[in-house]
């Protein structure tokens, strides 16, 4: 059975259902997981460790968009 989490995002609370890993609470707030960057609790989380983080209570997302452009 799941149960709900409150998180930061970008500097908001944002609750959501647990246990989530990363790829799937990026896309829950709408995020394209393979367009952004992402920074966990103060650090810069390398896309190879993404599939194995469970989001925890409290934790800390800061998520920036990749934009492309000329």
């Amino acid at each position: 059975m799941s149960s709900s989490i409150t998180l930061q995002v970008n500097g908001e609370a944002r609750s959501l259902p647990s246990p989530m890993v990363l790829p799937d609470v990026l896309q829950q707030l709408g995020f394209n997981p393979r367009l952004v960057a992402v920074e966990y609790n103060g650090e810069i989380l390398h896309r190879q460790f993404w599939h194995s983080t469970t989001i925890q209570a409290g934790d800390r997302l800061e998520v920036v968009t990749i934009v492309g452009g000329g």
